[in-house]
């Protein structure tokens, strides 16, 4: 848990507001070894603060460039620019802490509440989305631009992924398409299996011979019924 650098108090998992001092921490990018500013202002505006923001590069693999907010601390990622600074931020992780998992979801502190915000870049309303499963992060995503990051949140999604939270997400949707698969032989092997005009499966066929009834899959019985036709019929 991070620590506020005024006071020494612990932060609210998905705050940067100390709750004891109030003041605000810049920690959500402290997973990160290094970053720089880039450029002044990104032409970009903050959907909390409504100023532009700062283009910060985070220098992983080469040149990374993401948007900030002076103010507010929170982060515009480009399309698939978060899931890309999770994986390189957090590695080595091979299992899953469901206790965790769900001791940080319950620690969630959101400065914000329910609220829809416009997208930095086209200034149409964003979706709220669930990010990954048990991340319980919701963050806002323009499907064409990105997403946007309330501080905090970054720093939550660290912990996610420490605690195994991408291995989970994983696992459940391993499992839900061997479901698929399964639902899809089953259909497949119903449709090969011809029916009688009566609705009857082929192998269920019924013959009434003398008043009753038999079934074609009875084997034994059949074979004798109609060898004690042919008898009578000599």
């Amino acid at each position: 848990m991070a620590n506020c650098t005024n006071c020494s108090a612990p932060l609210p998992l998905d705050s940067i507001t100390c709750t004891y001092c109030g003041s605000r921490n810049d920690a959500d990018l402290a997973g990160v070894h290094y970053f720089t500013t880039h450029e002044l202002e990104s032409g970009r505006t903050c959907p909390r603060c409504a100023v532009p923001l700062r283009t910060i590069d985070l220098n992983i693999n080469g040149r990374f460039l993401i948007e900030r907010c002076d103010g507010c601390l929170g982060l515009f990622f480009d399309p698939n620019e978060l899931e890309t600074l999770l994986e390189a931020t957090v590695t080595n992780v091979f299992n899953i802490d469901r206790s965790h998992l769900d001791s940080i979801n319950a620690l969630r502190k959101d400065d914000y509440g329910v609220s829809y915000i416009k997208c930095p870049v086209c200034s149409t309303i964003m979706n709220r989305v669930n990010f990954g499963l048990k991340s319980g992060v919701i963050v806002d995503r323009c499907r064409e631009h990105g997403v946007w990051l309330d501080g905090g949140e970054l720093r939550h999604l660290f912990e996610w992924m420490k605690a195994g939270g991408k291995l989970l997400q994983q696992e459940r949707a391993e499992e839900q398409k061997r479901i698929e698969t399964r639902e899809l032989e089953r259909e497949r092997r119903k449709q090969q299996v011809p029916s009688a005009a009566d609705g009857t499966s082929a192998g269920d066929i019924r013959f009434d011979l003398f008043g009753g009834t038999l079934r074609q899959s009875d084997p034994d019985l059949f074979d004798i019924v109609i060898k004690a036709v042919r008898f009578f019929a000599k």
